[in-house]
């Protein structure tokens, strides 16, 4: 078994960590476009090695994709942070210009691998991704809803005190503020969450969900990365143990709650295969409307990508 993460920074070399700790696979290869970068966080990783307790081994490339040859599973968190003075669109032009790239080298060398995109803006990019690799849907999809959700479980743990591994929860639609929040479906133990929290606490918590990513943000200067890189590598757990986990993540939508060429968070099967099955909640009308808000805001920003005319059919 052999995986591959495409990018060395925080949440890349996070990700690696964890997927070496949990000894998912013999060989594990850590790549990054900057010189001796990623050979330096993979000899780093691999000195633990003998410390907890682990197995894999892992290997850093300064941009031989040839190495990677032969992934099952291959993570892309490749890309630059917005910096000040850089609008939207010049964030998604300079990333998606990265992603195809990567994407075209990944497919070059490992064909039948099943791609996670991490990279940002999350939708558009995976959107990117899968526009470039020209395979089956099932197979290319971004890591968004596990975080999302694990941030919501977080502070739900810390209001109602109890322990996070004991909630139940799923979040859908785009990463960020338009995330749809179902608290229907969120649980303690099989107990719903609206029985041990007011309405006013639980609102304040979801939307200091959709608000997640940006108060890291502010207090650390940068982006979050232990989280993304363990939410990450979560995902590539399911599919190579073929666990069957129900997660959030965002997937392609061909008609699936009445979405069409849409990739939008929604629950799935995960396993061998990649997405197995696309499970179809039964949404009430204010969720519907929820969720279609969202899809508009995440099609907005793929249109911004289309008009680029970067990856022809």
């Amino acid at each position: 078994m052999k995986i591959s993460v495409i990018g060395a920074g925080n949440v890349g070399a996070t990700c690696a960590d964890v997927i070496a700790h949990k000894e998912l696979c013999n060989e594990l290869v850590l790549l990054d476009i900057k010189e001796n970068f990623s050979e330096g966080k993979a000899l780093d990783i691999w000195q633990t090695a003998p410390v907890n307790m682990y197995d894999t081994r892992i290997k850093g490339s300064t941009n031989d994709y040839s190495k990677t040859a032969g992934s099952e599973v291959v993570v892309i968190t490749s890309g630059l942070p917005r910096k000040p003075g850089m609008s939207r669109d010049d964030l998604i032009s300079t990333n998606a210009n990265i992603v195809k790239t990567v994407t075209e080298n990944v497919i070059k060398h490992s064909p039948n691998a099943i791609i996670i995109v991490v990279s940002n803006p999350l939708d558009v990019m995976t959107y990117c991704s899968y526009l470039t690799a020209k395979i089956d849907r099932s197979r290319v999809f971004g890591m968004a809803g596990i975080l999302d959700t694990a941030r919501y479980k977080a502070f739900l743990a810390e209001a109602i005190n109890v322990s996070p591994k004991d909630i139940q929860a799923v979040l859908m639609g785009g990463h960020g503020d338009t995330m749809v929040p179902l608290p229907r479906y969120t649980t303690v133990g099989g107990i719903p969450v609206t029985e041990l929290i007011s309405k006013e606490k639980l609102d304040a918590i979801i939307e200091r969900t959709k608000k997640g990513g940006g108060e890291i943000v502010n207090l650390l200067g940068t982006s979050a990365w232990y989280a993304p890189g363990a939410a990450a590598a979560q995902m590539v757990e399911a599919i190579v143990r073929d666990q069957k986990r129900v997660f959030p993540v965002c997937a392609w939508l061909t008609g699936e709650y009445g979405q069409k060429n849409v990739y939008l968070g929604v629950p799935v099967i995960l396993g061998k295969n990649g997405i197995e099955k696309i499970i179809e909640l039964q949404l009430n009308d204010d969720e519907k409307k929820l969720l279609n808000n969202s899809s508009i805001a995440v099609k907005e920003v793929m249109a911004v990508l289309d008009k680029m005319n970067l990856i022809t059919a």
